[in-house]
């Protein structure tokens, strides 16, 4: 207006579509309905002034500017449009899609990024693995008693198959070398069990008077280098006494329920130690006719892999358990010769549970020397006993790192962390036997899986004759 106040104009909408490309100008401009933020030329403008720019020349559609034209809209109007206006504008279809998905509809398989599938492909599989391992040993839990056995043949007949080979090879019959091998083991084992009992029955007398001096000379030893009086020490000593005595009365029937199971074990073990022989004499006898019959029942493409992967691991479990023989034989001598030279009673046995200890990699000669410098520190006191565990340290640090490098070598490839870690996982689900098996079971793995996973880097191996092997098994049984 000519005062300056601006008049409000009802939209009144078009009876005439809006221009389409081609039509003049001035027909557009006769066309258009005049808005209050935006008036026509001559409507409301002041007389010899030229007509203001149109907005929309200065602002194309779409442009963030508060002036500028919504581009989906006819006529730059936003909100819905009046009864009988012309359609909007064609452009993108609001009512589809968002800002999280597309406008078209896709599958949701294909919107999965790749490393998540990969990541789920992996773990389902785990997860199955894993599940089939627990049931695994859940089975062979029940039936320890039969598997037990069935493991320490193995163990054993990779001790003895080399021998009982060898004399096939000199025109023995196979079922002679066997027995003559078992005979041979059962002799040894026999032997070593009969002089640990005499050596201990023997020295026993012996053993008890020189503890009572050994625990003389260790109370003067505290006394003389620790704040503790002789009477503070022997109230010491007798609280411990009756406070063991009085363990012993309150679990008087957990005792005796221990003793019931361990008559109950031990009839276990006589019946595993007689399985564990008939299979050990098996093994040696037809321990590839038996072998052979397993793979007959693999694939027919898969079988001279799993045959060869096979041998390579049972090569390994030979080299181990000779190693091992070896090295436990190096650490019982030797210490039970430190031990002969300090004056330790029962040194046979002591050098026999060494021995047996060496089995167990790392841990199982550690825990064996710790008894043994136990009994020389009651036996003969202390100052022998850190004598004792220096000799002991001494020579496992040469089991270690000299004669285990050139004994084993790289049939044994396995990292002392994996020894560990595969140790207490043993432990963990089986006891003392987990410890002892642990680590010939991740060795013969490690080859056996090494090998497989590389297995067409190199020839194919030949082809294993299961035929006649499964027939002379089948006619066996």
């Amino acid at each position: 207006m000519d005062d300056g106040s601006r008049a409000v104009v009802e939209h009144v909408p078009d009876a005439h579509p809006a221009p389409r490309t081609g039509e003049s100008s001035a027909t557009a401009a006769a066309g258009r309905t005049t808005t209050p933020d935006r008036p026509a030329a001559g409507a409301g403008a002041p007389t010899g002034s030229s007509s203001a720019p149109d907005p929309a020349d200065e602002h194309p559609a779409g442009s963030p500017h508060p002036d500028a034209p919504d581009a989906d809209v006819v006529d730059g109007v936003s909100g819905p449009p009046a009864p009988g206006s012309a359609p909007p504008a064609p452009g993108r279809d609001r009512s589809r899609g968002s800002l999280l998905g597309p406008e078209e509809p896709t599958e949701a398989a294909a919107e999965v990024p790749n490393g998540l599938r990969v990541a789920a492909a992996w773990s389902w599989r785990a997860i199955a693995v894993g599940a089939a391992l627990y049931l695994l040993l859940m089975g062979a839990a029940y039936v320890a008693v039969v598997v037990v056995p069935v493991i320490v043949a193995l163990l054993l007949a990779a001790l003895l198959q080399p021998g009982a080979a060898f004399l096939v090879r000199h025109g023995w019959p196979r079922a002679g070398a066997a027995t003559l091998m078992l005979l041979v083991g059962l002799g040894v084992v026999a032997g070593i069990v009969t002089l640990v009992v005499e050596q201990f029955a023997a020295g026993y007398d012996d053993l008890a008077s020189q503890v009572g001096e050994g625990l003389d000379q260790i109370q003067t030893f505290v006394v003389d280098n620790f704040p503790v009086s002789q009477n503070q020490l022997n109230d010491i000593i007798a609280n411990a006494i009756t406070s063991a005595q009085d363990a012993l009365v309150n679990n008087r029937d957990t005792l005796t329920a221990g003793a019931l199971t361990t008559a109950a074990t031990l009839g276990e073990v006589l019946t595993g130690f007689a399985l564990a022989l008939f299979t050990l004499f098996f093994l040696l006898m037809d321990g590839r006719d038996i072998w052979l019959w397993f793979v007959g029942l693999t694939p027919v493409n898969s079988a001279a892999y799993v045959d060869e992967a096979a041998r390579r691991a049972w090569r390994t479990l030979i080299s181990y358990v000779r190693a091992t023989v070896a090295v436990a034989a190096f650490d019982a001598v030797f210490i039970g010769i430190g031990l002969t030279l300090l004056g330790t009673p029962l040194v046979v046995p002591l050098a026999a549970l060494v021995f047996l200890g060496a089995f167990i990699p790392i841990i199982g000669s550690f825990l064996a020397g710790s008894v043994a410098v136990l009994v020389t520190l009651v036996a003969v006191g202390p100052v022998k006993a850190l004598i004792a565990l220096g000799i002991i340290v001494l020579i496992m640090q040469l089991e270690g790192h000299v004669l285990q490098p050139l004994l084993l070598g790289r049939a044994v490839s396995v990292h002392p962390l994996a020894v560990v870690l595969g140790i207490a996982a043993g432990l963990l689900i089986a006891g003392i036997f987990g410890a002892l098996i642990a680590v010939p079971v991740i060795a013969c793995a490690n080859v056996a899986g090494t090998y497989l996973s590389r297995r067409h880097q190199g020839r194919r191996p030949p082809e294993p004759d299961t035929r006649r092997h499964r027939a002379a098994v089948a006619n066996r049984r």
